[in-house]
């Protein structure tokens, strides 16, 4: 789930494309090829699974399998 908190969001999807603007928020499935592109200096909250991957369904160096907590 992408909350905008400030700014402009574009998500791009395979089918369309959705603005976001600041209290907005859009819950993209599970499995959904999705861009999310800020069209200003923005500020999102986003709410994954802890198991989420940070570079989705592809492994590489940038894969992080456990990520520090605060």
């Amino acid at each position: 789930m992408f909350l905008l908190v400030s700014g402009k969001l574009l998500i791009r999807l395979r089918d369309r494309e959705v603005v976001l603007e600041p209290g907005e928020f859009l819950i993209v499935p599970k499995g959904t090829a999705h861009q999310p592109v800020a069209l200003e200096e923005s500020c999102v909250l986003l709410f994954e699974p802890a198991g989420t991957l940070n570079t989705g369904d592809r492994r590489n160096a940038l894969t992080r399998d456990v990520l520090p907590r605060a």
